[in-house]
């Protein structure tokens, strides 16, 4: 398969990179700051370049997205440009991934979106990432009988096992999962059949 990777540079991306390689498909990296593409996924005019560019040589089988910033504060902090930020940040970025790419996937093409478990359990000082989460969730249910045949899924796990020293605090009882464990989620979204679907994983 040809697959489009968002994100491939970060801790998530570089595992299903390494995955997806593994099994023998051609992965085309990008992501704002490296990658073989360097387009920044939060702009819709450069989603579309971004295309333009990955499919240069053809269709694309999949696209997977392994990015999506979001800022981390108390409620009480939080300013209108955060809550924008955390919406172009995950949510426009990863609908518009969708959106500009019906053209241009193979006809059982597939996208595997990335959200997390703030959707559903409450973690300090992530309430805009649980609004990015949820609504990215809900557009991959809704979206799944409309972009038919094509397919939509998307990942949903709590802290990474290889994160606890970094992020651990933040996720207090939570139990974590491992990246390896991630990546073979994609591989299950990508090779499969399924569509409309919210993996969750180590919930």
């Amino acid at each position: 398969m040809r697959i489009l990777l968002i994100g491939a540079g970060g801790t998530l991306g570089a595992a299903v990179h390494t995955t997806l390689s593994a099994r023998g498909h051609e992965v085309i990296t990008a992501g704002r700051t490296g990658g073989d593409l360097r387009h920044d996924v939060t702009d819709p005019a450069q989603i579309g370049a971004l295309y333009e560019a990955a499919t240069a040589a053809g269709p694309l089988d999949a696209v997977a997205s392994a990015a999506g910033d979001v800022p981390y504060r108390p409620v009480a902090e939080m300013t209108p440009e955060d809550w924008t930020a955390a919406f172009r940040g995950k949510v426009l970025s990863q609908l518009e991934l969708v959106r500009q790419g019906l053209g241009r996937l193979a006809p059982r093409g597939s996208f595997t979106l990335i959200t997390g478990i703030t959707a559903r359990r409450p973690v300090p000082t992530a309430t805009a990432a649980a609004m990015a989460s949820g609504a990215v969730e809900a557009f991959v249910q809704a979206a799944a009988p409309e972009i038919a045949p094509l397919r939509i899924n998307a990942i949903s796990p709590t802290v990474f096992t290889e994160s606890l020293e970094a992020y651990g605090d933040f996720f207090p009882g939570f139990p974590p999962v491992p990246l390896a464990e991630v990546a073979q989620a994609y591989v299950r979204t990508i090779e499969g059949t399924e569509t409309g679907r919210v993996l969750e994983l180590g919930q």
